[in-house]
């Protein structure tokens, strides 16, 4: 099942909902659980990263001046957030502490890399074998980041939020509509609640169902690609939408939603961010790799592959964080990139 974008969790949150502080104990943090597939039990609370060493201290500096959040959409039909299920989306969410500029950039489900061990696979797979500490670690070892802080959410709580936002507003094209109204099917048996059709293309306020059910949309032209960029669309509407709402609102949400969502993010966390809350605006968003092709590789199956991933990565520090102050890419990542080239036989010239 394709998962609506989580990065909505965070931003929706930073236009309003963290000023309630004391409601973060609704999430699946704290003295709260998810079980993991092996059936021991997991505090999602607890994870903790340890600092990337592949990176330079120039680099290290750099990225200091970013809070920088991994946000995960989960395959989950039970509301367990941890490992176990595979995260059908991965975003990385980039806030400029001066600005409060915020960059979104999905990493594509598919995406062949290193799950930190020496193995390759698919990114979302990393969530699986090991939940959020092994998805992060992953990200960093590939991508030279030094993330430490995550949220992870199933559609539900998104449903929930659009329909506490009284709906948003989206132009749905002729080869969308049909493939949104066969989604709305499944969505409100997991969701719990019914929807209507749409009668064809147009300009609709979707509720939340059809809101999820839009972003699971990956039939038309594009695929994936496409997929992903409707998600940070809808996201964009939830946070201009977000930015009105009234206090009842916001807090019909964090009721709502918060369940439905893990995180290791402290009220410390929440607080410091929540002062300059009304100040952060989307500047930009994008998907990674940016230079890629698709294949079928034996067991793996139909992945993505970055067309030289030391080039792509370079893209992504210049995208995420700006081009000022340089960056070098650490040789960690020039060794993956190297390994995925032979295991694939994609190179950059493709």
């Amino acid at each position: 099942m394709i998962i609506f974008a989580v990065e909505a969790i965070v931003l929706v949150c930073l236009v309003g909902v963290l000023f309630f502080v004391s409601k973060l104990d609704k999430m699946q943090s704290g003295d709260m659980t998810a079980v993991a597939s092996e059936g021991e039990e997991e505090n999602l609370s607890d994870v903790q990263v340890e600092e990337n060493t592949n990176l330079d201290e120039a680099t290290t500096a750099k990225l200091e001046k970013f809070t920088t959040i991994a946000l995960f959409g989960v395959d989950s039909r039970t509301g367990i957030l941890g490992k176990g299920s595979r995260s059908d989306t991965i975003i990385i969410a980039s806030i400029n502490n001066e600005t409060k500029e915020v960059k979104l950039c999905s990493v594509f489900r598919d995406t062949y890399l290193n799950m930190t061990n020496g193995t390759y696979n698919k990114a979302n797979a990393a969530y699986a074998f090991g939940g959020p500490d092994q998805a992060i670690r992953m990200l960093n070892l590939n991508l030279d980041l030094n993330i430490s802080k995550y949220v992870s959410v199933d559609f539900t709580a998104i449903a929930n939020a659009v329909d506490a936002l009284g709906g948003i507003e989206m132009e749905i094209t002729d080869a969308e509509v049909s493939h949104l109204n066969n989604y709305t099917v499944e969505t409100s048996e997991v969701v719990g609640r019914s929807t209507t059709k749409l009668p064809g293309p147009g300009t609709y306020n979707l509720d939340g169902i059809q809101a999820v059910s839009y972003c699971r949309i990956r039939y038309t032209k594009g695929d994936d690609f496409k997929r992903a960029e409707r998600q940070r669309t809808v996201v964009a509407k939830i946070v201009e939408k977000a930015k009105t709402a009234d206090v009842a609102t916001l807090n019909k949400i964090i009721d709502e939603m918060f369940p439905q969502v893990a995180t290791n993010l402290k009220a410390a966390d929440v607080t410091s961010m929540a002062a300059d809350v009304l100040s952060y605006n989307i500047v930009g968003s994008d998907g990674f790799p940016f230079d890629r092709t698709t294949g079928t590789f034996g067991s793996k199956g139909s992945c993505v592959v970055a067309a030289d991933l030391t080039s792509n990565v370079e893209q992504l520090h210049e995208f995420l964080f700006g081009a000022e102050d340089g960056y070098t890419v650490s040789d960690g990542v020039k060794e993956i990139s190297a390994k995925i080239t032979s295991e694939t036989g994609v190179t950059a010239a493709q």
